[in-house]
């Protein structure tokens, strides 16, 4: 693959497995929803997720979780900023600004953090491009089948890989018709954004198809729903995100989309993800005798 330097950032994609730990400003994210919402909290937590590994932060103040209502800008920066000020000059990692809005990746960015996560893959805010490009930072386009609001309503495809690739590839031309350099690129498949269980288990089977589009693959299946699914009992609605038993499951679903060619794994336990990452990494490399 490539080498993405920006900065005083370097990520050698193909050399080993990079891990992008989440930070959820907010009260009412699926996993996590409160417990960092506070400045202070958020920034411990930061510390923790650097302390343990991360190669990459990534921090975000609105809740995009199945049903959700889009935040405003204003309020989103309020709570997002505090955060990027009091960590970045603390750890060496680039922070990433996980939102949609042009104008909270802006500020993000002149606060200190160095990379975008825009989960609409520029759909929701066309201006979002030309400020990856003036700032010269990374960004990574995800699949999105509607808005996090409409996702989850019988979500249908007629061809789940096929199209997922030409969504990816046409935001990716977009981000590059922007101004965006082709090596500042990033591509998510959108685990739980738009896919029902049965999807979601077919991209990570199928993961190394996207790698037919030139650029590294990030994947984001930690504690999502199709893994609580799986794992639950009989008879209950659902089991609670942050168990053991999920974050087990969350394991499983990551070795298996490593060694499927993911580069980047988002996930909210870094500690537990390093050891799978270094298994899996050793895996890959190995050949003959």
């Amino acid at each position: 693959m490539h080498t993405l330097a920006w900065g005083a950032h370097r990520l050698s994609f193909g050399q080993r497995t990079y891990i992008m730990g989440v930070l959820n400003v907010t009260p009412d994210s699926f996993s996590d929803g409160g417990r960092f919402y506070q400045c202070d909290l958020a920034v411990a937590q930061g510390l923790k997720l650097f302390q343990a590994g991360a190669d990459i932060l990534d921090i975000g103040g609105e809740s995009t979780r199945p049903f959700s209502d889009p935040l405003p800008a204003e309020e989103e920066i309020r709570r997002v900023l505090p955060v990027i000020k009091k960590l970045s000059p603390q750890i060496s990692i680039p922070i990433s600004i996980d939102t949609t809005k042009a104008r909270v990746a802006r500020q993000a960015l002149e606060a200190g953090a160095a990379m975008i996560n825009d989960i609409g893959a520029l759909r929701f805010d066309p201006d979002m491009a030309r400020v990856a490009a003036k700032y010269k930072v990374p960004i990574i386009l995800m699949h999105i089948k509607g808005t996090p609001k409409t996702m989850q309503v019988a979500p249908r495809y007629d061809n789940l890989m096929a199209e997922i690739k030409t969504f990816l590839s046409e935001a990716a031309a977009r981000a590059q018709a922007g101004g965006v350099p082709r090596t500042h690129i990033i591509i998510d498949p959108g685990i739980g954004f738009g896919k029902t269980f049965h999807h979601n288990l077919v991209i990570i089977n199928q993961l190394n198809e996207l790698k037919s589009l030139g650029f590294p693959v990030l994947v984001g299946p930690s504690r999502k729903a199709f893994i609580r699914n799986i794992l639950k009992g009989e008879g209950d609605t659902d089991i609670d995100p942050d168990s053991e038993l999920v974050e087990a499951g969350t394991q499983a679903a990551i070795a298996a989309a490593l060694i499927r060619g993911a580069d980047i794994v988002r996930v909210h336990d870094v500690a537990r993800t390093r050891p799978t990452a270094a298994i899996c990494d050793a895996i890959k490399k190995a050949s003959g005798d």
